[in-house]
């Protein structure tokens, strides 16, 4: 992770085919690849919902490659709002 720039934390709610495709996976190794820390989870309603911690630019980043997807994922919306500090250590799949 950058360590340009203040830390900060956003929390994601993703819309789409995104679940049964390994899109959690892809969120960890993306959030791996960027230096963010958080989590993700499949929710009951068919979306999947992260938070992840890092700088704005490598969170911006985390949103866009989110917003592609893998391949067998079909994204049709991404929602994102700022969320509390957490100072977390990893990024798990929960």
């Amino acid at each position: 992770m950058s360590t340009l720039g203040p830390l900060t934390r956003r929390h994601l709610i993703v819309a789409g085919r995104v679940q049964g495709v390994g899109f959690r996976w892809f969120t960890k190794e993306t959030a791996d690849d960027l230096g963010l820390k958080g989590w993700v989870r499949n929710r009951e309603d068919g979306t999947v919902e992260a938070e992840a911690e890092g700088t704005e630019t490598a969170l911006d980043e985390f949103v866009e490659r989110l917003r592609t997807g893998n391949p067998a994922a079909r994204v049709s919306g991404i929602a994102t709002k700022p969320a509390a500090m957490k100072n977390e250590t990893a990024f798990r799949i929960i």
